[in-house]
């Protein structure tokens, strides 16, 4: 069975940084998409950042542009998410997901229906 487990939320002040993780277990992940959204209070499940399977392109939403950086280990198939700069606008909780890319090398997803698998979720939680 496919999991995927987040860890490193917390609570954080504003301008601080925070490291999210994500350990996946139960399939191979070395060709699928690493996405992490974001949700927050009486909003929809965002987009937040990517990284695609082959060449490990990081693409990003407006958001988090210029803070955030993502990272993949295929061997250990896990993924890092560091944040840095943290607004309060960015308190949420924030879940990994995984999109099967069956060997497409431009797949970029940003929906959430187009991913396949999710994490629980971690909180995160910007202080101003």
């Amino acid at each position: 069975q496919v999991q995927l487990v987040e860890s490193g939320g917390g609570v954080v002040q504003a301008g601080g940084s925070l490291r999210l993780s994500c350990a996946a277990s139960g399939g191979t992940f070395s060709n699928a998409v690493m996405g992490w959204f974001r949700q927050a209070p009486g909003k929809e499940r965002e987009f937040v950042i990517g990284i695609t399977w082959n060449d490990g392109f990081t693409y990003y939403a407006d958001s988090a542009k210029g803070r955030f950086i993502l990272a993949r280990d295929n061997a250990k198939n896990t993924v890092s998410l560091q944040m840095n700069s943290l607004k309060p606008e960015g308190t949420a909780v924030y879940f990994c997901a995984a999109a099967s890319a069956y060997g497409r090398v431009r797949y970029r997803p940003v929906q959430s229906r187009e991913y396949d698998y999710w994490g629980q979720g971690t909180q995160v939680t910007v202080s101003s």
